[in-house]
């Protein structure tokens, strides 16, 4: 059950260059799927609209969501100046997360790329079984990688070849001769297509998480949409709305 509500900084420090990692304490810790995400509403009411923000780790014995973000605008940039105890208005819990029984028995790919890293925390945390982990950065500032260490074996692959895989995620597969049974991913564009790809080629499941700008977050502007397989009932057209029907949809079931 979606709602809004009045939280609290509980603390918060950058751990990379622009990128900021901020825990919350909020009862929607309880409700928290890998792959949601939360609305968070800017005070300078000059900025109108909600940031979605995915939901890094939840820790339900302390009430406390984590989110890690990039700033990319006026809005996150706002983000970034709160300190503990700053009040902080967030709406969620949003979306429908990855489907984590479909990788019972099973081995799994969790993929991401750039702040498509974060949600696979606590996807990793959640999983049982055997579990790969690629991750793209474009340098050697390899935020989250200790957490994501916690919970399975890290493959990094980065841009300028500073660390592990020069390269991408998909390089980084190769490299190491990889193989799994279904694959989770969050990242840019370029990537999910990749991994689509991947998926289709080798004959197992995918289920990616899509980034998109947003608007309300509840499904009522159709601001984000990806064309799929199946007509929507909504809008009677071969459209999805992410913030609602996402943002993790099976890979065949888009087209990317």
């Amino acid at each position: 059950m979606k709602r809004k509500e009045k939280a609290r900084v509980l603390s918060q420090r950058e751990i990379a260059p622009q990128i900021f990692d901020m825990w919350i304490e909020t009862g929607l810790s309880k409700e928290a799927k890998p792959g949601q995400f939360i609305a968070v509403y800017p005070k300078d009411k000059s900025t109108l609209l909600p940031r979605p923000i995915s939901i890094c780790e939840a820790d339900d014995g302390r009430n406390a969501l984590r989110i890690v973000y990039r700033v990319a605008g006026q809005g996150t940039a706002e983000f970034s100046t709160y300190r503990e105890n700053d009040d902080i208005v967030i709406m969620g819990t949003l979306g429908n997360g990855f489907p984590i029984e479909k990788a019972e028995g099973k081995r799994a790919f969790l993929v991401a790329g750039g702040i498509g890293v974060p949600p696979m925390v606590e996807l990793a945390k959640r999983l049982d079984g055997e579990k790969q982990i690629l991750v793209g950065y474009r340098d050697g500032n390899l935020f989250l990688q200790e957490d994501l260490e916690k919970n399975g074996r890290v493959y990094v692959a980065t841009e300028d070849g500073s660390v592990g895989t020069r390269g991408n995620v998909m390089d980084a597969i190769a490299q190491n001769r990889l193989e799994a049974d279904v694959i989770y991913a969050c990242g840019p564009m370029p990537m999910l297509r990749a991994v689509k790809r991947y998926a289709e080629e080798k004959g197992i499941d995918a289920y990616l998480s899509l980034e998109e700008r947003m608007a309300c977050g509840v499904g009522a502007c159709l601001g984000c949409v990806a064309r799929t397989t199946k007509t929507d009932h909504h809008s009677h057209v071969n459209n999805a709305r992410i913030c609602t029907d996402g943002p993790v949809f099976e890979a065949k079931e888009v087209d990317i």
